[in-house]
């Protein structure tokens, strides 16, 4: 039997053909960037550039005194033109510096470094990640010299490798291009020895026979990690389904991985912390994939962060017929776009441009009990209720109800018959709950 978790989950339709055999492309240099000063889950950062600035590749733009929070470095050469609030893919507006390219893309001065791992020390490396910037590249962005530091005991470091979300293929080409399966292996030794951990597990669907090869070969001679083939079903790379895949071990509701003894990360975020350790290379650009019905010519490319969807595209052969929707990550958990003058962040898995046809999924209607929400949610919860209690505004009972453990996967909407918009309610009576907690918070603080 293959790997995985035993509740829940659904089949969609892949979409992965468009771009899993395109090779990583490295596009021209992008004439200028824009660079947001929140690119990560925790408190946004400061600009530390002024407007008539030059600065260089790989130098440092903004930051925070603030325990959870991520540097921000220049991904080019060039003059700040400008320091302000700019569109962002998930804020709407965030503070930040756009670069003007003076097309020498010249590192920082002392960069690269060149650095072995195996001779730096657990604090000495942990010291690199942070002042790299680095976080997590699923979409979760989350701090990564925080993750590295649980507060309880581990004894497994887990990468997921399973992609699961339809369309998006860049973390498939890191696991079978020859240089990131390098970086790949380097940078999960370097994880498994800060925690210090002697089990690893690189958890990968089965519908990526390639990637499954070429790392059990890549780790060989690294015998304490162990590839492990799951089964092909969405959401087997969220975080809580990966552990159950790899290791059996079921983490409780509200729960973190570190409470069964897990900490798990991302093919890019372990490529880019061997990046950061062995180099000094900051996080200053991304593999992301550019796919979709609209896309001329859907591919992966190797971004600098602060690039625009526009030129993105562009570098794809542009549109070729008009989207319907354009999409920051992919169908099931990504977000909406208005524009296309938005900058690739940290996060940015992907770029999807879906036309009319794809996104047809018909008006909301109300609720017919069927359950099929209820079958498919891997968290356990009851998807129908949450959304009848969120759409009247009933907060206390989404807590009951369990809303605040939803991973906002998708399942539920993609199995409605009704066509609801069931994940935007649970966002929204998060956030609702989010926000009494905190006036309740600052009341009893005052």
């Amino acid at each position: 039997m293959l790997n995985t978790f035993k509740r829940g989950g659904v089949h969609p339709a892949d979409g992965k053909g468009l771009a899993r055999d395109k090779a990583i492309e490295t596009p021209v240099l992008p004439k200028k960037v824009i660079i947001p000063m929140s690119q990560h889950f925790g408190a946004p950062c400061k600009p530390v550039v002024k407007v008539g600035d030059m600065v260089k590749k790989g130098q440092l733009i903004g930051t925070s005194d603030a325990f959870l929070h991520a540097d921000i470095h220049a991904s080019i050469s060039g003059k700040v033109v400008k320091v302000a609030p700019m569109p962002h893919n998930t804020m709407v507006t965030c503070m930040s510096v756009v670069i003007e390219s003076d097309g020498l893309d010249e590192w920082a001065e002392g960069l690269p470094l060149h650095r072995d791992w195996e001779k730096m020390s657990k604090e000495e490396i942990l010291d690199a990640v942070k002042a790299c910037g680095i976080v997590g590249c699923g979409g979760a962005t989350f701090p990564v010299h925080v993750k590295l530091t649980p507060n309880k005991p581990v004894d497994s470091f887990i990468v997921n490798g399973a992609e699961c979300e339809p369309y998006l293929t860049c973390d498939f080409r890191s696991m079978v291009e020859a240089e990131p399966t390098r970086k790949f292996v380097t940078g999960v030794q370097i994880c498994m020895k800060v925690l210090g951990v002697k089990k690893g597990y690189i958890g990968i669907e089965d519908n990526k026979p390639e990637a499954i090869a070429n790392l059990t070969e890549a780790f060989r001679q690294v015998p304490e990690v162990t590839v492990v083939t799951c089964k092909t079903k969405y959401p087997q790379g969220a975080e809580k389904m990966m552990i159950e895949a790899c290791t059996g071990r079921l983490v409780e509701p509200g729960g973190l991985p570190m409470n069964v003894g897990c900490v798990v990360s991302n093919v890019g975020t372990v490529i880019a912390i061997t990046d950061a350790v062995c180099y000094g290379i900051p996080l200053i650009e991304r593999v992301t994939t550019v796919t979709g019905d609209c896309i001329a010519e859907p591919k992966n490319l190797r971004l600098r962060i602060g690039t625009t969807y526009e030129e993105a595209i562009q570098h794809c052969g542009g549109f070729s017929q008009q989207p319907d929707r354009v999409i920051a990550g992919g169908p099931m958990m990504g977000f909406a776009q208005y524009q296309l003058d938005i900058p690739i962040t940290k996060g940015a898995s992907g770029i999807l441009a879906l036309s009319s046809v794809k996104c047809d999924v018909g008006e909301e209607e109300p609720c017919i009990r069927c359950g099929r929400c209820v079958d498919a949610c891997p968290m356990g919860l009851v998807p129908s209720q949450l959304s009848i209690f969120s759409s009247r505004e009933a907060w206390d009972e989404c807590r009951g109800y369990g809303v605040m453990n939803c991973v906002e996967c998708g399942s539920c909407v993609y199995v409605c018959p009704a066509k609801r918009n069931l994940v935007q309610y649970f966002r929204n009576a998060k956030g609702q709950l989010k926000a009494i907690q905190q006036a309740a918070q600052k009341k009893a603080a005052q």
